[in-house]
C-alpha cells in the first residue's frame, strides 16, 4: 500500500507557473505508474498527465500539452507536475494517483486504472 500527499498548490495569475509535488510513502514507489488528475467545481475528475514507472514514458491531456510537464524522482519517492502558462480554466483540485503495474512502460490514463489517490491540492488561476 502507498500513501500520497500532494503539495504546491495555490493562487497564481494567468500566465504564471506552479510546481506540484506528490510524495509517496513506502519503499516500492518504482513499482507504480503515476498520474495527475484534476477536478473543477461541477465537473468530473479528468486526466492531466501520466508517467511510467521508470519515467521513460509520459502522456498528457491535449488541454495541457506543451504547458505542463510530469516528472518523477524514484530516489525521493516523489512525482512532480510543472505547470507553466497557466490559464483560468486550469483552476481545479489536483490529485496525484498511483497504479501498481507489472509493465515498466505503462502510462494509464483512466481514473479507474489507479489504485491509490492523494487528498488533492487546490490550484486557482486568476484572470
Amino acid at each position: 500500500q502507498v500513501q500520497l500527499v500532494e503539495s504546491g498548490g495555490g493562487l497564481v495569475q494567468a500566465g504564471g507557473s506552479l510546481r506540484l509535488s506528490c510524495a509517496a510513502s513506502g519503499r516500492t514507489f518504482s513499482r507504480y505508474a503515476m498520474g495527475w488528475f484534476r477536478e473543477a467545481p461541477g465537473k468530473e475528475r479528468e486526466f492531466v498527465a501520466t508517467i511510467s514507472r521508470n519515467g521513460g514514458r509520459t502522456y498528457y491531456a491535449d488541454s495541457v500539452k506543451g504547458r505542463f510537464t510530469i516528472s518523477r524522482d524514484n530516489a525521493k519517492n516523489t512525482v512532480y507536475l510543472q505547470m507553466n502558462t497557466l490559464k483560468p480554466e486550469d483552476t481545479a483540485v489536483y490529485y496525484c494517483a498511483a497504479d501498481q503495474t507489472y509493465y515498466s512502460d505503462s502510462t494509464p490514463m483512466l481514473r479507474y486504472d489507479y489504485d491509490y489517490w492523494g487528498q488533492g491540492t487546490q490550484v486557482t488561476v486568476s484572470s
